[in-house]
């Protein structure tokens, strides 16, 4: 039983995670920027853009030489795919990749099947689809979604491991436009299964965003944009590991109910009379 001041590890298929935040390795300045974020992060899961992202820089240097794969979970991601057909090559690609890599995260993907390149929205069809051809394949899917708590459920139902609804459009920055819809997709997804892993993924930009998302009692939250492209990425690391711990224990804490009128913080009994 944990004390107060502890938390339970998050429990994703077959991986265990401490910390409750996974940080994207895209769209930094440089590779040194990006080791230095994740490192002040405290994350010990980073996700890799199979077919987007920049293995090799212009001065010749390796992504992948820059994140310590004995550290870090990898896992392997389908952005830029915009088909199930697409997104399952992919993934197998970062299988592979992994497996010679002999890194755990060889056997997960984070789903994304994109309806457009100006939303980039999820197709909820091709989503569903690949969700089913891969999860028959063999992989854990962490899958990215709306935040539709229909669509929700019909993915945890087709075998995902986790159901990851976006707080807002990807890398947009509004945080989490519709909280409610986000409500209704862990009262969906957990009504049977109280453990089953639920993850902010998309559209943080603040370290408030963060807290929210964990103070609505998500599981955890996927961010890169938020640290990748703040002025300052590793300071902004830093706050958003803050905020994902304090707003976790915020939500564990439980927060006093909001009321209309006031009432005093102090005891209004025994007062000295006039």
């Amino acid at each position: 039983m944990m004390d107060s001041l502890t938390d339970s590890p998050l429990v994703i298929g077959s991986h265990t995670f401490k910390s409750r935040m996974f940080v994207g390795t895209g769209r930094y300045a440089a590779f040194e920027t990006m080791q230095t974020a994740l490192d002040i992060s405290g994350t010990e899961c980073v996700t890799v853009a199979v077919r987007r992202d920049r293995l090799i820089n212009a001065r010749g240097q390796s992504l992948l030489d820059f994140i310590d794969t004995k550290r870090y979970t990898i896992l392997p991601n389908t952005a830029g795919c915009f088909s199930a057909e697409e997104a399952v090559r992919v993934a197998k690609l970062g299988r592979e990749i992994l497996e010679q890599m002999e890194n755990p995260g060889a056997n997960w993907v984070k789903l994304e099947c994109l309806g457009d390149t100006k939303t980039l929205l999820p197709d909820p069809i091709e989503t569903l689809k690949a969700t089913e051809i891969l999860v028959r394949d063999g992989f854990e899917v962490l899958v990215y979604t709306s935040d539709d708590p229909l669509m929700a459920k019909r993915l945890k139902n087709a075998g995902a491991s986790a159901v990851m609804p976006a707080g807002s459009p990807i890398g947009s920055g509004q945080g989490i436009l519709n909280p409610n819809a986000i409500r209704i997709c862990m009262e969906y997804l957990k009504e049977n299964d109280p453990n089953f892993p639920v993850i902010v993924d998309a559209g943080v930009g603040a370290a408030s965003d963060v807290s929210q998302a964990m103070e609505l009692g998500v599981d955890g939250v996927l961010l890169n944009t938020g640290i990748a492209h703040a002025a300052d990425p590793v300071k902004m690391a830093h706050a958003m590991k803050w905020a994902c711990e304090s707003g976790r224990f915020s939500y564990l804490a439980g927060r006093i109910p909001k009321k209309l009128y006031a009432t005093a913080s102090s005891p209004t009994e025994g007062i000295i009379a006039r």
